[in-house]
C-alpha cells in the first residue's frame, strides 16, 4: 500500500493518489539509471519498495553535500521510496525477497547479467513461471549477449563509446563529457518507458514480460541528429560547439550585460528576428536567405549578429524576444536558473520539511504527482515492509539475528 499523501505544507507535492496508485514496484537498483526509473514511477503513485543491499545505496556516499548521513546524490533521486535492506546472498533473503515479489507489478534491477540467474532468480527460468504477470525491467552496461555482452557499463564510460562525447565540446577542447549525467538518465526515462509500455500490453494480454535497458543501447539512441546526418551524408559528426549543426542562428552570443541563446529554426522566424533587431538587410542578403546559406556561411552571420546584439542588455532582449514570439533566452547558472519565478511557478523545486529536490515535470490534470515522502533513510521501512507482507515479531528478529534483514550499513 503507498503512503498517505502528506499532510505537511510544502511545493511541488502529490495532490492525488497518482495515476499509477495500485502497482507495486520491487526496486532492487542503485546509483542513477534504476533509482531515476523508479522515482518517476513512484512520483505518480506507484509503490516502490527499495531494496538495498547490506552496504546500502553507494550514491548515499556520493558528496558532500550531505543531509544527516545522506549526500544530496541519494536524496535526489529516492523520495516516495521505502527502504528495506537485505543480504541478498543469503538463502533466506532470496526467498523474503520472493515473498515481495508475490503481488508485485514490477521487478527493477541493475545487477551484473547473470546475477539474478545466478540466484536462482532469473526471468526465464524462475521468475516468469512463478510470477506470470510480473514486469522485470533490467538495467545493464551493454545487456548480456554480444561483443560486450555482461561487463560493466558506466554513465562517462557510455558517452565516450557510443559518441556523445566525440560532438560534446569545440574543435579546440576535443570530446567533452556532458557534465550531467545524460547516459544515465536517458536510461532511466527509457526504462519508465518500457515499463508503462509492458504494463499497458499487460491489461490485453494478462502476461509480463522482460525489458531490456541498456545504458549503451540510450546512449546511442540520444545521438540525433549527428547520427541521422551521417547515416545520410557518410561524413563524421564533429563537435561544434554551441551552434547546432544544421540550423542558424542557433547559438551563442555575447551581449553588453550577459550571453544569450538565440534560435531561428526556419526562414520566416529569422526574417523576424532580423527586422525585430531592425536587420533587415541582413535577411536579404545572399548569403543568408536560407537556412542552408546560412549554415554554410555561420561565421559571416555570426559576425554580423554579435556586433549588433552586443549592444543590448542581455536578459531584457531577450524577454522583449520572447514576448514577441522569437525564441530566445539568457544563459543562466544553475542557481539563477533555480530561482527563477517560473521555476517556482511550475513546482520544479519541490519541499518537504528539510527534503529539497527537483519537482516532477510530468504533469496531469486529473492525477497530478509529487512528493509524498522525503528519501528514505537506510532500512528505515524493514520492518513494516515485512509486516505488511505477513512476517511476525518473531520472524522479523529471526531475519535481524541471521542478517537478512540489515539495520546498519556494513
Amino acid at each position: 500500500m503507498t503512503d498517505a499523501l502528506p499532510t505537511t505544507e510544502g511545493k511541488g507535492l502529490a495532490a492525488s493518489a497518482g495515476a499509477l496508485a495500485g502497482i507495486k514496484v520491487v526496486d532492487l537498483t542503485r546509483v542513477l539509471g534504476g533509482p531515476y526509473c523508479t522515482m518517476i514511477l513512484s512520483d505518480h503513485g506507484a509503490e516502490v519498495i527499495k531494496v538495498e543491499p547490506p552496504q546500502g545505496d553507494e550514491v548515499r556516499e556520493w558528496g558532500p553535500p550531505f543531509q544527516g548521513d545522506a549526500a544530496s546524490y541519494f536524496i535526489g533521486v529516492n523520495r516516495n521510496k521505502q527502504s528495506i535492506a537485505l543480504d541478498l546472498a543469503r538463502p533466506a533473503g532470496r526467498e523474503v525477497l520472493l515473498k515481495l515479489l508475490e503481488d508485485a507489478d514490477v521487478l527493477v534491477e541493475n545487477f551484473k547479467p547473470g546475477s539474478m540467474e545466478k540466484w536462482g532468480l532469473g526471468y526465464q527460468e524462475v521468475l516468469s513461471a512463478r510470477f506470470p504477470k510480473l514486469v522485470h525491467c533490467r538495467v545493464s552496461g551493454f545487456g548480456a549477449t554480444g561483443p560486450r555482452g555482461g561487463l560493466p557499463g558506466y554513465d562517462a564510460i557510455i558517452q565516450a563509446m557510443c559518441g556523445l562525447m566525440s560532438i560534446n565540446g569545440t574543435p579546440e577542447t576535443g570530446p567533452v563529457r556532458m557534465g550531467t549525467p545524460i547516459v544515465d538518465l536517458a536510461t532511466g526515462l527509457y526504462s519508465a518507458i518500457g515499463i508503462l509500455m509492458a504494463l499497458q500490453e499487460r491489461n490485453r494480454s494478462g502476461q509480463g514480460q522482460y525489458v531490456d535497458m541498456t545504458l549503451y543501447d540510450c546512449g546511442t539512441a540520444l545521438l540525433h541528429p549527428q547520427a541521422a546526418n551521417y547515416l545520410l551524408n557518410g561524413r563524421r559528426p564533429v563537435a561544434t560547439g554551441n551552434p547546432h549543426p544544421n540550423i542558424a542562428p542557433y547559438s551563442k552570443f555575447r551581449t553588453r550585460t550577459c550571453e544569450i541563446f538565440v534560435a531561428a529554426g526556419n526562414d520566416p522566424a529569422f526574417r523576424k528576428f532580423c527586422a525585430f533587431l531592425g536587420l533587415e538587410g541582413l535577411a536579404e542578403d545572399p548569403r543568408f536567405r536560407t537556412n542552408g546559406d546560412r549554415v554554410t556561411n555561420r561565421a559571416a552571420l555570426t559576425e554580423a549578429l554579435e556586433a549588433r546584439l552586443s549592444q543590448e542588455d542581455g536578459h531584457a532582449l531577450c524577454d522583449r524576444m520572447l514576448a514577441a514570439g522569437l525564441p530566445a533566452g539568457p544563459v543562466l547558472n544553475v542557481d539563477e536558473a533555480l530561482a527563477e519565478p517560473h521555476t517556482a511557478h511550475r513546482g520544479m523545486v519541490t519541499e518537504l520539511g528539510e527534503f529539497r529536490a527537483l519537482g516532477t515535470p510530468i504533469k496531469l490534470s486529473r492525477t497530478p504527482g509529487g512528493t509524498r515522502a522525503p528519501s528514505p533513510a537506510f532500512n528505515q521501512h524493514g520492518e513494516a515492509v515485512l509486516k505488511r507482507h505477513g512476517y511476525t515479531d518473531e520472524q522479523i528478529a529471526a531475519l535481524k539475528d541471521e542478517g537478512v534483514l540489515v539495520e546498519k550499513r556494513r
